[in-house]
């Protein structure tokens, strides 16, 4: 795939920072998209030059006056670790670095950006967000689907804002994108500026998503607990349901953090739930050798089992298809096929994906939500839009819009999940 790592600013930055610092960066300085000494010219620009990514940090011209910039913060899509971290970062240091005194929050989600919903804009201070990163969820609140690109944009100019931030996943930034095309169209000065926020942590190109070190731990103490439910009972089984719409990232490292685990099912690796190669076969193996067994399964594994004989797709409001529920239909298969074998069986089903998505972030997940919110600001006040910064290879990047999206999955060739393989003893194929 070709990649254009070009980034959009809104003008010439004329005005000196107010940061007293000395190492403020360059937007020369920037880092190789191939870091390998074998590859690194596999990818070239359009100047034959290796291919590389922008780095973010603070600049020494900025684009916006702060005595004059009023900026904005939107958190839309489902909830995640963290998010009221990013909000007190982005405010905190809009405030008392930069010396931006207008900060407003939208209520809702994009809801907030169409003022017919008359949600009422939240005032951001140092203040009000001062103790707001021991609560989970936003202190804004969240929502999904669309709303009317050209209302968005009226609302924006109506209020002043200079930047907005915006917190979310692959639907947010589709979102943005809408903005920004209008906003670029009106040849209006507005930066828009994302922090990408996927739990499943499946955006292509970034090293990981905030929340997603949080939703690892919390899901090792479920697996913990099922293990205890399965070797306390004769032929014990405990079968945890867990985030993972269309790739097993939190399954997978889970797995590897708490080696429990005996079975890991991902929507990225097919299995058969019958037949002699089939997963129910394997697991009664697993049953009659050890005497129990705990199985992580993915929110999305398993879809065209259940999809056998049913359509059309139903989808959400943020247009993604309607999963059906895996975790019940393999508590429900296993149960009948063990009853049909007149082998005795006692399950334990655990779902705690909501209780995970809602809790306050683990130190790592409040370090990198921190940075986050930092380098998000010093992007837009230098004028940077259409980005989402991120972190890369260990380091805090610009990366445009375009070249983001909800596509990476763990690879069954791939070092991951043959580690996987090998910490729980799974057979590299469950299919027939």
């Amino acid at each position: 795939m070709k990649y254009n790592f070009s980034i959009t600013n809104l003008g010439k930055r004329l005005i000196k920072s107010p940061l007293n610092i000395s190492n403020f960066t360059q937007d020369q300085k920037r880092l190789l998209f191939n870091t390998y000494s074998d590859n690194y010219l596999s990818c070239t620009d359009e100047k034959g030059q290796p291919l590389s990514v922008e780095l973010a940090g603070p600049r020494d011209k900025i684009f916006f006056d702060p005595s004059q910039t009023k900026a904005a913060i939107v958190t839309c899509g489902g909830l995640c670790p963290g998010i009221n971290d990013v909000i007190r970062s982005l405010t905190m240091t809009l405030f008392h670095r930069y010396g931006v005194k207008k900060i407003v929050g939208f209520k809702y989600g994009l809801m907030g950006l169409n003022p017919a919903s008359a949600h009422k804009l939240i005032n951001l201070t140092p203040e009000f967000v001062n103790d707001i990163t021991s609560i989970g969820g936003s202190i804004l609140s969240t929502s999904r689907g669309p709303q009317d690109v050209d209302v968005m944009v009226d609302y924006l100019v109506r209020l002043n804002i200079n930047i907005l931030f915006c917190i979310g996943g692959d639907g947010t930034i589709r979102a943005a994108e809408k903005i920004i095309a209008e906003v670029t169209r009106r040849d209006l000065k507005i930066a828009i500026v994302c922090i990408p926020k996927t739990i499943d942590n499946d955006l292509n190109l970034i090293q990981k998503s905030f929340g997603f070190d949080t939703a690892i731990e919390k899901t090792v103490e479920a697996i913990k607990s099922a293990h205890v439910e399965a070797k306390g009972a004769f032929n014990g089984i405990g079968l945890i349901k867990i985030m993972g719409r269309n790739s097993g990232h939190i399954a997978t490292h889970a797995a590897l953090a708490q080696n429990d685990t005996n079975f890991v099912l991902i929507p990225e690796v097919p299995f058969d739930l019958e037949g002699e190669n089939g997963f129910l076969t394997i697991l009664k193996k697993r049953i009659k050798s050890r005497g129990h067994a705990v199985i992580l399964v993915a929110e999305g594994a398993g879809q065209d089992i259940l999809r056998e004989n049913i359509s059309p797709m139903e989808k959400d409001p943020s247009g993604n298809i309607r999963l059906l529920d895996i975790g019940l239909f393999l508590k429900n298969a296993i149960e009948d096929y063990f009853k049909k074998i007149d082998l005795e069986l006692n399950l334990k089903y655990i779902e705690p994906s909501y209780l995970i998505r809602s809790v306050s972030a683990n130190a790592s997940d409040s370090i990198y939500c921190n940075s986050l919110g930092q380098y998000a600001v010093h992007a837009g006040m230098a004028g940077k839009t259409g980005i989402l910064v991120a972190l890369m290879k260990d380091e805090y990047v610009h990366l445009p819009l375009n070249t983001v999206t909800s596509s990476r999955k763990i690879d069954s060739q791939d070092n991951i999940w043959l580690r996987v393989l090998e910490t729980t003893g799974q057979p590299p194929s469950m299919k027939n």
